[in-house]
């Protein structure tokens, strides 16, 4: 080994230092943390953002509970503000409160049970691993991982819509969620923060997209109609671009999201405020294909008369994916004989995801990332824990894009 003159004269200054005064020779620092993040220790008590009644968020603190052998601690770096979690901080629809909500969420393994070796796709598991969670089993056989399209993740329990409980841990929106034995858990340390918090959201629309395919009706030259451009139908432009499908016409109200959906790839936009009635509207979208009628088309609004619209947009054998009713949002009219048989359109539905299009997601967003698409960008706002009435304010008024949490210790 080769030592320098000012690095002998540094050794012994230090070795007669130490003989002189008894101090110890300096020696790196020892992480005061029992997890792997060297932000300090694991604390007693964990804050959470409770949903105590409707449209009230109120911070509150519990213990963190000793972990199981199979369980997992994750400090919380960030969440999506998802439209399901605006419904229920609305209304209520699933009876869930007191709840913690936040499903979108991400954060850093601080301590695992002696069980816990890798994940749910067979990769190893380490503290300082960043994770996300899909779903929580419920002892059914039809839920596995690589069963493409046996059943989605409405057959499971997911975190952040979970009824409160003594463990109170169980939303991304709070400072550390307990990740229990039999759940989900991926690792997803090779991807960054703001694509870690997009994940979910984009597993619906690849999910969505692996549907459509089923049609053979979605190909590469396909002319596509994405009906919505909130995150829902920006992202499914963005998964149709990744897969070479270029012929894509949005189709939205808003001016600035129909200009930010040419940016993930559409190639031509319609605002539908321009046009007075389904008419007008059907030929607006026609002249944005030069003359035709899309062949497949894609429904992302959660409106019932974008729903009764769309089959006008769509030629004659072709092809409707509708994924905008995550939940119920009213019934539809068609007309069965002009818009379904006679025009033999192939319809089919999408709710959530698969095990399987969960893993094909981080794919995805690597593939988005690499060819420029501004997916990071859909995330707007950034709110902080003691932030979530205002955040799911912002979500309700449609400000901005992606709202998100943002775990400000990080």
């Amino acid at each position: 080994m080769n030592i320098n003159e000012n690095e002998v004269a540094r050794l012994v200054q230090q070795v007669l230092q130490e003989m002189t005064s008894g101090a110890p020779a300096q020696t790196a620092p020892k992480k005061q943390c029992g997890c792997s993040c060297g932000k300090g220790e694991i604390p007693k008590t964990a804050r959470v953002a409770m949903m105590t009644e409707l449209k009230k968020f109120e911070v509150q603190e519990y213990p963190i509970p000793e972990l199981g052998d199979d369980d997992i601690l994750v400090k919380v770096e960030g969440c999506g503000v998802c439209g399901t979690d605006a419904h229920e901080y609305k209304n209520d629809p699933f009876s869930l409160i007191p709840v913690v909500l936040g499903h979108e969420g991400t954060g850093e393994i601080v301590k695992m049970g002696k069980n816990v070796k890798v994940d749910s796709a067979g990769k190893p598991l380490n503290l300082g691993d960043k994770v996300v969670t899909c779903m929580i089993f419920k002892d059914n056989p039809d839920i596995t991982m690589f069963d493409l399209n046996k059943q989605n993740v409405g057959g499971a329990d997911v975190y952040g819509l979970l009824p409160d409980d003594d463990v109170h841990l169980n939303g991304w929106y709070s400072d550390y969620i307990l990740i229990r034995g039999g759940s989900t858990v991926f690792n997803v340390s090779d991807l960054d923060l703001d694509s870690r918090i997009l994940i979910e959201p984009c597993a619906v629309l690849v999910h969505a997209v692996e549907r459509a395919k089923t049609t053979n009706i979605l190909r590469f030259n396909s002319r596509v109609v994405v009906q919505g451009c909130g995150p829902i139908g920006l992202i499914c432009i963005a998964v149709l671009r990744t897969m070479g499908v270029e012929n894509i016409v949005a189709v939205d109200g808003n001016e600035q999201r129909l200009e930010f959906a040419k940016r993930m790839g559409a190639n031509n936009t319609v605002n539908f405020m321009n046009y007075k009635g389904i008419d007008a509207l059907t030929e607006a979208v026609k002249e944005a294909f030069g003359g035709y009628l899309c062949d497949f088309a894609f429904q992302c609004t959660g409106s019932p008369v974008a729903h009764s619209n769309i089959y006008k947009f769509i030629r004659n054998g072709g092809g409707l994916c509708e994924l905008g009713f995550f939940i119920n949002g009213g019934d539809a009219t068609i007309n069965p004989h002009f818009d379904l048989c006679s025009k033999e359109i192939t319809l089919v539905g999408s709710w959530v995801y698969t095990l399987r299009d969960y893993a094909t997601t981080f794919d995805f967003l690597k593939r988005a990332n690499a060819i420029g698409l501004p997916i990071k960008e859909l995330i707007t706002h950034r709110f902080g824990l003691d932030e979530m009435n205002e955040a799911l304010e912002t979500n309700l008024a449609q400000k901005g894009l992606k709202i998100a949490y943002i775990n400000k210790d990080f």
